[in-house]
């Protein structure tokens, strides 16, 4: 298995054909429905049926010039963004990118809108309603989850490695932030393909915990080996745009931050 570094990965421009195909129409015919669009029809309400058509036509076609370009990733989903003509694509197992209308321009990183008092990550919403579906289609059973104190008022889930120091951090604090009323769920996100037998050995140990607990404090962690769920959990962090650990989640999928001093996470959740 291959894992990134702590550079950004990195993707081409890919040329394309164009995402939609012409239609045979009369000239006064094609007048006539010019306005009439996947997301503005005859009646001026979105149709949903015209807009699962643009977007499967989009993910087909785009998924076709990946396979003529050798690129094999599967497209899971596309959605338009406020930027005219630039649309998000979700890849399995990798961070999202952008592309642009006619499909002939990808690009990966942030997209940012000025003009109010605080910058906007324009594909922040896209990127956390992913990352919501995925959290929520998570069995707990393959994390390790510190409940609450009390009534449970958030969750957060936190990609973590025993050998990262801030994540030795984060993890004296969890007896606080789990008083401040927040579940706390780690799930296994391995820095390098290094540290890959000591994340599985404590995801294959009897109690995760004390494991995990030991390898904080630089105890030795006795090998072990079984059915886990590290691998896919460190797919999972690629693909929610995770470079780094700790990295905090909330339960709808936004990304909070790296390490965060308990009242920074309070005030985040509250936000």
């Amino acid at each position: 298995m291959a894992f990134s570094s702590h550079k950004t990965v990195l993707v081409c421009a890919l040329s394309m054909a164009a995402l939609f195909s012409g239609c045979s129409k009369e000239k006064s015919e094609q007048q006539k429905n010019a306005a009439l669009t996947a997301t503005t029809p005859a009646t001026g309400e979105a149709s949903p049926i015209l807009e699962r058509n643009e977007k499967q036509r989009l993910m087909t076609t785009f998924q076709e010039q990946l396979q003529k370009a050798n690129i094999n990733i599967k497209v899971t989903d596309i959605k338009k963004t406020e930027v005219p003509n630039i649309y998000w694509v979700n890849l399995q197992g990798m961070p999202s990118i952008y592309a642009t209308a006619d499909g002939k321009y990808v690009f990966q990183g942030d997209i940012l809108r000025l003009g109010d008092k605080q910058l906007y990550n324009v594909g922040e919403n896209l990127q956390a309603a992913e990352n919501k579906k995925h959290f929520a289609a998570l069995n707990v059973k393959d994390l390790i989850v510190y409940p609450a104190v009390g009534k449970t008022q958030h969750v957060i889930y936190v990609f973590t490695d025993a050998s990262c120091p801030y994540c030795h951090k984060l993890h004296e604090s969890i007896p606080e932030i789990n008083a401040q009323g927040i579940e706390v769920r780690y799930i296994a996100w391995p820095r390098g393909e290094q540290f890959m037998p000591t994340m599985e050995s404590i995801w294959c140990s009897k109690d995760r915990k004390a494991a995990f607990a030991a390898a904080v404090k630089g105890d030795a962690i006795a090998p072990a080996q079984c059915q886990n769920p590290v691998k896919d959990q460190y797919l999972l962090g690629i693909n929610v745009g995770v470079n780094g650990t700790p990295a905090i989640y909330n339960q709808d999928g936004q990304y909070l931050g790296g390490y965060l001093p308990v009242g920074d996470i309070v005030k985040r959740l509250a936000k």
